[in-house]
């Protein structure tokens, strides 16, 4: 999932939306819930596994750069920087605190290539963008949409097999904003058949998502990158066509929280503030749009108080009204367009 879809949640809980829709087919949709109504003890998450020694550990205060997509030429038709997968390495902007150029040291990009960058269909990841970015002595981020079901991906075919195979229950309703994405059910009490395993065998739907995710994972670690983003964890709250609880979202965080240690790689908590309590002991740092416009910033304070990072991307605010609020906090904050090109790019500091 690109940026912003998140908005249609956060709307609906500033505008009060209850707790619970009830869908066309007459089955419930968790939309929001009290966080009050979930923790790990009642989610029953597994014992946080420690990142291991050695594995970096993202600074905070580090000036970080968030590129989704490929780089383009003004007709938005011939990749920028093949040699890079369309990663701009080299980008520079100006300082909000002191007006001078300055480079991100922290990258935030895509494990796989943009398929722009490929023909049309992706099929190479971005480990040369990787290399580039540590010779310039930077480290790297590499995006993982956990809880949707991306169509362009290489692995699409066995998500679609496993909907087909339990009758669709494994996608949900269309992500807000991203037609070819869907979110997906990450209950532990639906089942279907894996495409990967020996016929007439079935698994539940979180189970064979957390073995996707793994694989994943492993080629994250393969591309050396340094640390990796799960995006779409926070489906307990938003309209998904799903019921899925907030113990269920816990119990799903913290096992992608493990697994990215169990490969040496730090794990960004992507939104999902109103679980930071739980989840703080699990992620290394956290990646958040937008709390200034929703007035969210205040929830990512324990971990900035447990000194870890906080990289906060705005996306809709000017600069003057933000900047100076997450300087002072010490979040690392940038200006970014929806789109997550390479450009623009406005670092607070």
């Amino acid at each position: 999932m690109r940026a912003g879809a998140h908005l249609l949640s956060r709307i609906g809980r500033i505008a009060g939306i209850g707790a619970v829709l009830i869908a066309a087919a007459g089955a419930p949709v968790v939309v929001g819930a009290s966080p009050a109504l979930a923790d790990c003890a009642t989610a029953g998450c597994p014992a946080p596994v420690p990142l291991p020694p050695g594995a970096f550990k993202f600074p905070p205060g580090a000036r970080w750069q968030y590129q989704l997509q490929a780089a383009r030429d003004a007709k938005g038709t011939a990749c920028l920087y093949p040699s890079t997968g369309g990663i701009n390495t080299g980008i520079t902007g100006t300082s909000f605190a002191t007006g001078v150029t300055v480079a991100p040291t922290v990258f935030d990009i895509d494990f796989q290539t943009d398929a722009l960058c490929t023909g049309g269909t992706i099929t190479q990841e971005n480990a040369a963008a990787v290399s580039a970015l540590h010779a310039q002595g930077a480290h790297v981020i590499g995006y993982i949409d956990a809880g949707g079901r991306e169509s362009f991906r290489p692995d699409f075919p066995q998500y679609q097999s496993f909907n087909d195979s339990c009758g669709g229950c494994l996608f949900g309703r269309p992500i807000s904003g991203f037609r070819n994405e869907f979110w997906l059910n990450i209950n532990n009490n639906v089942f279907g058949h894996d495409p990967n395993d020996p016929a007439g065998t079935t698994e539940s739907a979180q189970e064979f998502i957390l073995e996707e995710i793994a694989a994943r994972l492993a080629r994250v670690k393969a591309d050396g990158f340094d640390g990796v983003e799960f995006d779409v964890v926070d489906s307990w709250q938003n309209n998904t066509g799903l019921t899925i609880s907030a113990d269920t979202q816990l119990q799903f965080n913290t096992q992608l929280a493990n697994m990215a240690h169990q490969q040496g790689l730090s794990a960004a908590l992507k939104n999902d503030v109103e679980q930071i309590p739980d989840l703080l002991p699990y992620f290394d740092f956290a990646i958040n749009e937008q709390c200034q416009q929703y007035k969210e910033c205040a929830t990512l304070q324990p971990f900035l108080n447990a000194g870890d990072a906080v990289y906060q991307v705005e996306y809709k605010l000017s600069t003057g009204k933000f900047c100076p609020q997450a300087n002072q906090a010490h979040r690392s904050a940038i200006l970014k367009t929806f789109d997550l090109f390479d450009t623009p790019w406005t670092p607070c500091t």
